[in-house]
């Protein structure tokens, strides 16, 4: 193995895209090894936390947990910030993004329908507008998060609204994120930049 090797589940909206998506930021060839489900029984017990994404770099041992590997990707392709203090800042928006999809598994999580729904409109109302202001609050003149260039930061924020973006996020409005301008801004930048328009595909 001479590339970079990234294994992850081949779902659109795994943690894995986004880590594919670094990559494709950052301009850098990499192996791109996507699985299916149903051969995840058997991989499962070699991975590091049990879990994908992971990332393998030809001699060491593989990386896991995808916040971990954006940030490897952005500072060894020069697409997070060197700063120390920007850098935590930028890693702390990413840690935000999962806080939201923490609070969102567990709204489906054993539920039925119907309460599901109660909870997802309450998150509707209440949880995601209030993510969203911490969020918006840090956001300059943009079009990204530290200004005129994209980084890994850009890449877990545009994940983390794509599904309510793209209206697969069952009982929560695809207009849900209408009243915070710069995170819509910073989501049609991702979407738009060249390198990235080329490979959202799915």
């Amino acid at each position: 193995m001479t590339r970079p090797k990234l294994t992850y589940f081949d779902m659109p909206v795994s943690r894995g895209e986004e880590c594919r998506l670094a990559f494709a930021l950052a301009g850098v060839d990499f192996e791109d090894h996507r699985i299916a489900r149903e051969s995840w029984g058997e991989l499962k017990p070699t991975m590091p936390f049990g879990a994908l994404p992971i990332l393998e770099v030809p001699g060491h041992p593989p990386i896991a947990q995808s916040n971990a590997i954006l940030a490897y990707i952005g500072r060894r392709y020069g697409v997070h910030p060197t700063d120390l203090v920007e850098a935590a800042r930028h890693e702390a928006v990413m840690a935000h993004v999962e806080d939201l999809r923490a609070t969102l598994a567990w709204t489906g999580r054993n539920a039925d329908e119907a309460t599901k729904q109660r909870a997802r409109e309450q998150l509707a109302a209440t949880t995601i507008p209030a993510w969203a202001r911490f969020v918006e609050a840090q956001i300059g003149d943009g079009p990204f998060y530290a200004g005129e260039r994209p980084m890994v930061v850009d890449v877990k924020l545009y994940m983390g609204l794509r599904p309510f973006r793209r209206g697969v996020m069952d009982h929560i409005a695809t207009t849900v994120f209408d009243g915070f301008s710069k995170l819509v801004r910073l989501y049609d930048a991702v979407e738009a930049w060249a390198p990235m328009k080329a490979v959202i595909t799915r």
